[in-house]
């Protein structure tokens, strides 16, 4: 039987059969990759195709001895849908689409997931990033989020879902593009030399105080 994880699987309720989900950077696709995303998982008679709440496609009801092949005709990367690291990066539409759009959320959110994407941290980390204060990536339950404000990006960190879910708070405000990216790679750093293990970002905040981290980060 396969681990979660290993060879990109997710085990699935009947502990038999797995699910995979290809990568797909901030939840953009093409129609080339949706068929065959399709034709793969009609070959192989999945049992179903989910889209999920973190912009992936999962091709479920698989078995082991389909998955090397599966991944072979997908010729894709796995998503790490599960694990210690950094999940897909949540996005809105922002300016590329969106008429509220007020910064360009999808283009900091491909910046991020080709800087972050399985990088390997204590705990699970989830990012998001909305193109106005609307926030429909929900940057608020994120443990870092950003959103588009009129004079730069709102950063915010310790947000979670889960049984004890977790507001995010503010962190910093009035960011540019670059600002923003630098001010998540000190959070980064922070958070892997101080977290403890399988430590949320946002409980590493409850124990540590946020004034810490924004000292650290110089957003003090």
């Amino acid at each position: 039987m396969l681990k979660d994880g290993e060879k990109g699987v997710i085990l699935q309720r009947d502990k038999q059969t797995y699910a995979v989900a290809p990568h797909l950077p901030c939840g953009v696709v093409t129609p080339a990759i949706l068929r065959k995303i399709a034709d793969v998982a009609e070959k192989h008679g999945a049992a179903a195709l989910k889209l999920t709440s973190a912009a992936r496609i999962a091709i479920v009801g698989l078995k082991a001895e389909q998955i090397d092949q599966v991944w072979t005709d997908l010729g894709m990367e796995p998503g790490f849908a599960v694990g210690l690291c950094v999940r897909s990066v949540k996005a809105c539409p922002g300016t590329t689409f969106c008429k509220r759009g007020i910064r360009d959320s999808l283009g900091m959110g491909m910046k991020l997931d080709a800087r972050y994407h399985g990088r390997e941290l204590p705990g699970k980390l989830k990012m998001g990033v909305s193109g106005c204060p609307n926030q429909c990536a929900e940057t608020g339950f994120k443990d870092i989020g950003m959103f588009g404000t009129a004079k730069g990006w709102k950063v915010l960190v310790g947000g979670c879902g889960g049984s004890r879910p977790r507001i995010a708070e503010l962190l910093a405000e009035g960011q540019s593009d670059e600002q923003a990216l630098e001010l998540v790679d000190k959070v980064i750093e922070f958070y892997s030399a101080n977290a403890e293990p399988r430590e949320r970002v946002g409980r590493m905040i409850d124990r540590l105080g946020l004034d810490a981290l924004k000292q650290a980060v110089g957003a003090a």
